[in-house]
C-alpha cells in the first residue's frame, strides 16, 4: 500500500471539498454582538456561527470596508 504524505491513512484520497471546508479560529468578541448573532439564530433556525460567517462572506464579497473614527490623521 501506497502511504500518501498529506494523509495519514494508507491510498486515501484527496477531500475534493477542502476549498469549502471551513478553518476553525478563536476570536474574541463583545458579548452583545454574539447575543444579536443568537437571537437571530433562534428566529432563523440558522446556528449563530453560520450566520457570523454568512455576514463576513458579504463583507468579503462585497468589498465593504469599515469606517474607522478614532484613527488620527497624520
Amino acid at each position: 500500500m501506497k502511504k500518501n504524505k498529506r494523509n495519514t491513512k494508507p491510498d486515501q484520497q484527496k477531500n475534493v471539498y477542502t476549498k469549502e471546508l471551513k478553518k476553525q479560529i478563536s476570536i474574541k468578541m463583545d458579548q452583545f454582538i454574539i447575543d444579536y448573532f443568537k437571537d437571530l439564530s433562534n428566529e432563523n433556525g440558522i446556528p449563530y456561527q453560520t450566520l457570523i460567517n454568512m455576514y463576513l462572506s458579504d463583507c468579503v464579497k462585497n468589498s465593504r470596508k469599515i469606517e474607522i473614527s478614532w484613527r488620527q490623521e497624520p
